[in-house]
């Protein structure tokens, strides 16, 4: 997920700006709670991880451009499994800064809604794994069911959010609405195959019991709420 260079004027940027300062407010409202309950080296290591993980998402996995927009294989809800919401939410942000800064440059005008676009579908993605998820289970014990639909959430908001920008950017044209829906359609391979990442690294963190208590990962990845 990539907004294309020229899709919203300059003149339109504001807005980004605004949606983004908002996403960052609540990321980092996130991260001082997190702090304060697991302490500042844990917030750290783990958002290092998470950054170095998007950073090499978005360069080495594959992606190909479709309609407004790039597909991507982000893996939000698998960074959010393992991490938490807050190391989730500071890796996106700067992966795809770090990305921007040093081998992308001409999507940094479009930074503030591509992570508009990643942070605010994962802060929603948190919110519904409090309804979906039992407070007896462990994310080690996630069904496909349960994983599908954090999966599709997530990326069901990024294509909400690509929508917005084309529309916002473009109009509402006949063209334009043909390359949101290629879009829109193309990224049904992601929620198909997310999923099954999710259970498959869950699946691999089950057997490493000496990460249970550690503050490299999230607690209720292996302990109840």
């Amino acid at each position: 997920m990539h907004i294309e260079p020229g899709l919203v004027a300059d003149g339109k940027l504001w807005l980004s700006y605004l949606t983004a300062a908002g996403a960052a407010g609540y990321g980092l409202k996130l991260a001082w709670n997190m702090a304060k309950e697991t302490g500042v080296l844990s917030l750290g290591l783990r958002s290092v991880a998470t950054t170095a993980l998007v950073f090499s998402f978005f360069e080495v996995l594959p992606h190909y451009p479709v309609g407004v927009s790039e597909v991507h294989l982000i893996l939000g809800s698998t960074l959010f499994l393992l991490f938490g919401a807050a190391p989730a939410a500071i890796g996106l942000a700067l992966g795809l800064l770090i990305q921007g800064l040093f081998f992308a440059q001409f999507d940094l005008p479009q930074y503030g809604m591509n992570v508009t676009t990643l942070l605010v579908p994962l802060f929603g993605l948190s919110a519904l794994a409090n309804r979906v998820i039992a407070p007896a289970t462990p994310y080690v014990e996630l069904k496909y069911r349960q994983a599908l639909a954090l999966s599709t959430a997530y990326q069901a908001g990024i294509v909400a959010w690509v929508g917005f920008w084309a529309l916002y950017g473009q109009g509402f044209t006949v063209d334009n609405f043909a390359a949101i829906s290629s879009f829109g359609g193309a990224y049904m391979l992601v929620i198909i195959v997310e999923p099954l990442v999710d259970l498959a690294v869950l699946a691999g963190a089950k057997l490493l019991h000496g990460l249970r208590g550690s503050f490299l990962v999230e607690r209720r990845l292996y302990d109840a709420a």
